[in-house]
């Protein structure tokens, strides 16, 4: 009996795992997408620091027309001032954080501002949770933090900071810090629909960030995707093995 047949169904069974390989692999795959933070000057109770935000574009349809941050504690509104903005876009304060939108971006450029904050507070870490609106209504919030171990899948954005200066120590706060947003804002805040439609959708930013916790503690009792893939990659092998040497077994006993 030849062998060749049994040389080419053994190729195309390694060849077909291979695909399929590729295929869970890319499924698996976290999305590309992500919202970060940075600043110029990382320290607890440095003062004067400028915040630098990117969101990058999901949609290639749509561009991002707002952005909406809760504050971390220890940051008041009224301690932040936007620092640079897509040309048109403006900074409205709220109760927990604030609002920085105006004409919507073109599709698939990312978002970039920057803000300067009066003082940061005497903490290891701050959590920037982000709802973005895109202009055709599509709301992204970057607001879950991780659970279990498990990174969630839209992380909020997180900036860690060094321990304070020796000599650093927490300046008053604000006049109207924690207070309500002032008139002028709240007009402000009507007028602008992208700026309105982010506030209710920060309003719920908190049962958001539960329901993505109880999402990803019943996850984590199941398998996660990367073990999943990891399972899947060992199957592979081992049938991609197996076909192999039983075609070299079966090459071997027909030239004996």
């Amino acid at each position: 009996m030849s062998t060749r047949p049994l040389a080419r169904a053994g190729r195309r069974f390694v060849l077909a795992g291979a695909v399929a390989l590729t295929a869970t692999l890319a499924l698996a795959a976290p999305a590309a997408a992500h919202a970060e933070v940075e600043a110029d000057r990382p320290q607890a109770l440095a003062e004067n620091v400028t915040l630098s935000f990117v969101s990058e574009a999901e949609s290639a349809s749509a561009g991002f027309t707002a952005m909406r941050i809760v504050l971390p504690e220890g940051i008041a509104a009224a301690d932040v001032t936007l620092d640079e903005a897509p040309k048109g876009w403006k900074l409205t304060a709220a109760k927990d954080g604030y609002a920085v939108g105006g004409p919507a971006l073109k599709a698939g450029v990312d978002a970039e501002y920057k803000i300067k904050v009066r003082q940061l507070p005497d903490a290891k870490e701050l959590v920037f949770k982000t709802v973005e609106t895109y202009s055709d209504g599509k709301v992204s919030r970057w607001i879950e933090l991780p659970t279990g171990g498990q990174e969630p899948e839209q992380p909020a954005p997180v900036l860690a900071l060094k321990a304070a200066a020796p000599d650093a120590k927490p300046v008053n706060p604000s006049a109207g810090a924690g207070s309500s947003p002032t008139a002028t804002q709240s007009e402000s805040a009507a007028s602008s629909p992208s700026a309105a439609a982010t506030e209710s959708d920060a309003s719920a930013a908190a049962s958001d960030t539960a329901a993505a916790s109880d999402t990803a503690a019943d996850e984590g009792d199941g398998m996660s995707s990367g073990a999943l893939a990891g399972v899947i990659v060992v199957v592979l092998l081992v049938l991609g093995g197996g076909a192999w040497w039983l075609v070299k077994r079966r090459t071997a006993s027909s030239q004996s």
